[in-house]
């Protein structure tokens, strides 16, 4: 098996399981009782829990220990799945080889577990599935890295050599460190470990754009146990030897992507139809008569990757000049009677869900700036412009914490950021859940610095 078809191994696995548990009931379950339902309920059970356990995440370094634990998870859910159906669905119904069958089911797909487990290390002991690796940086801990890989050959890796800008009379030395690009361009590499001891901070994001770039596995090789950004874990290779990894954050990930996507039209629309298609008539009338000047104001904001788009919004202000310069302040007498209450609701972000369903916002995200105080913000804020690398929204993490409006000092802005950040990395779709309930019920309480 070459290494790309590697991907195929999990799968593979899982249809194997799948298939073991399908025979098994169907040989010894009682004829009178057996039904397609049944073996679809178990089939999809089996699914559905395999992948909250993370029961078919095993790697080549992944130590038997761990593989204890990802079976003991998955049969317990697995049980309590199995018995449960009866309660739900056949209610009273007594089979006399539940048992039997839930024994044989385990034995079964545990012997499989540790049949693929041993089969799949002694096939990489002999040449076969391997990655390519590559080393920068030659200090003690990269040692022991590459004395791994020689050592333990059932681990599948194929180390190349290594590159370090200091002077080794070592024939696996190919480099230094400049040279690894062109060296990675040129050959297959697979993954790449760099030392943090031997390398600077602006050499470690080089590599880890590159590495990015061009969907090569970056493992960081620690000095200490400080785990430098939320994107990064800790992995054992042995019983002492650990390793960084450089973990995808979840919108690398094109699914979450396009789940975000489909929920904001899907939500957007209903907002549109239900909401804005009546409100807007009434607005245009409310606003029309206490001030001259369109209902939607527009103002150009930064959007994804800091392009600018336009904005809309519910115009709340007399038309001024300074708009587009000074945030909204308490008092502000530029504020309209029916733009305060506008304000005090939030509905004057309301037509921000068109901007959604033209794909400029997202519904959550970090709030967009005007680009004249974005500019003001990266020079104080460290990561600032990691709030660029998802679509801006009509509500966030910062929002709901109260960090919302007027920016009166550095912390203000900080903080927001600070959240903005959190919520890129730990992003879910329960998360944009949670912050959508929160932002509704902030709204019904009413909030102090809505002004």
């Amino acid at each position: 098996m070459k290494k790309r078809y590697s991907f195929l191994i999990k799968p593979l696995q899982l249809i194997v399981d799948i298939l073991l548990t399908n025979i098994i009931v169907y040989l010894l379950y009682n004829k009178g009782y057996l039904n397609f339902y049944f073996l679809l309920y178990l089939t999809i059970f089996w699914c559905v829990t395999s992948y909250i356990s993370s029961y078919y995440k095993v790697y080549r370094h992944t130590r038997i220990l761990r593989l204890f634990s990802l079976i003991i998870k998955q049969f317990f859910l697995f049980f309590l799945g199995y018995f449960a159906y009866y309660g739900l669905f056949n209610e009273g119904e007594i089979v006399n080889n539940q048992f039997l069958i839930l024994s044989v089911i385990t034995a079964s797909l545990i012997v499989n577990k540790f049949f693929w487990f041993i089969l799949l290390k002694k096939y990489r002991s002999k040449g076969n599935n391997l990655r390519s690796t590559i080393v920068l940086g030659f200090d003690e801990s990269a040692k022991n890295v590459i004395k791994l890989f020689k050592s333990r050959t059932n681990l599948g890796y194929n180390y190349l050599g290594f590159f370090s800008n200091k002077e080794y009379k070592n024939k696996k030395k190919i480099g230094k460190f400049n040279e690894v690009f062109e060296y990675v361009n040129k050959n297959e590499v697979d993954e790449i470990y760099l030392s943090l001891s031997e390398h600077t901070k602006e050499q470690i994001n080089e590599i880890n754009k590159f590495a990015t770039e061009k969907d090569i596995v970056l493992k960081l090789i620690p000095d200490s146990i400080e785990l430098y950004s939320k994107n990064q874990s800790v992995e054992y290779y042995d019983d002492t030897l650990m390793v960084i990894n450089v973990n995808k954050l979840p919108f690398d990930f094109t699914q979450n992507l396009y789940i975000k996507r489909i929920f904001d039209i899907f939500f957007s629309l209903f907002i549109c139809v239900f909401i804005l298609s009546w409100l807007m008539p009434i607005l245009w009338v409310l606003v029309k008569l206490e001030s001259k000047g369109p209902l939607i104001f527009k103002q150009k904001r930064e959007g994804l990757n800091g392009e600018e788009f336009i904005c809309y919004k519910f115009r709340s202000m007399r038309i001024n000049d300074f708009s587009d310069k000074v945030h909204a302040t308490k008092n502000d007498k530029r504020v309209t009677k029916i733009g305060a209450f506008l304000r005090k609701t939030s509905m004057d972000e309301l037509p921000q869900f068109i901007n959604v369903l033209f794909g400029d916002m997202s519904v959550i995200g970090p709030r967009p700036h005007l680009e004249s105080l974005s500019l003001e913000y990266q020079k104080d804020v460290d990561n600032y412009l990691k709030r660029h690398v998802v679509k801006p929204g009509i509500t966030g993490l910062a929002q709901i914490s109260g960090y919302r409006g007027e920016i009166k000092k550095a912390s203000d802005i900080k903080n927001r950021v600070r959240l903005d950040i959190f919520y890129i990395e730990n992003w879910s779709f329960f998360l944009d859940v949670k912050i959508i309930i929160q932002t509704v019920l902030n709204v019904l309480k009413g909030e102090e610095k809505a002004y």
